[in-house]
């Protein structure tokens, strides 16, 4: 049996420490990669996952993944098991950003 389906977020219910070494990652989606796992990998570490799911936002909603707590560092971001999709640098005290490559 599966994980059940997490729902959409909204505003301010997603909580993110941040501080020296620490940061996070938003790695947006289009909508169909909707309830995917992806995964990301530290540069030599085991790779993390999580889930995309619509963010409400006024006027409009994305989707997106979100990696908390995070090691500053380079990320890889897996299109699947073998596969890189591209890479991010997370900064330490920072909320970085990217975009799902087309």
């Amino acid at each position: 049996m599966g994980e059940p389906a997490a729902g959409p977020s909204g505003p301010g219910t997603v909580v993110m420490e941040l501080g020296a070494g620490v940061g996070a990652l938003i790695l947006y989606t289009p909508a169909g990669l909707d309830g995917e796992e992806i995964e990301i990998s530290r540069d030599g570490s085991a790779r993390t996952h999580s889930r995309v799911r619509p963010r409400h936002l006024p006027g409009r909603t994305r989707y997106a993944a979100v990696y908390p707590g995070l090691p500053a560092g380079r990320y890889t971001v897996w299109r699947d098991e073998h596969t890189p999709a591209g890479a991010v640098t997370v900064a330490g005290g920072q909320v970085s950003s990217c975009h799902w490559p087309g």
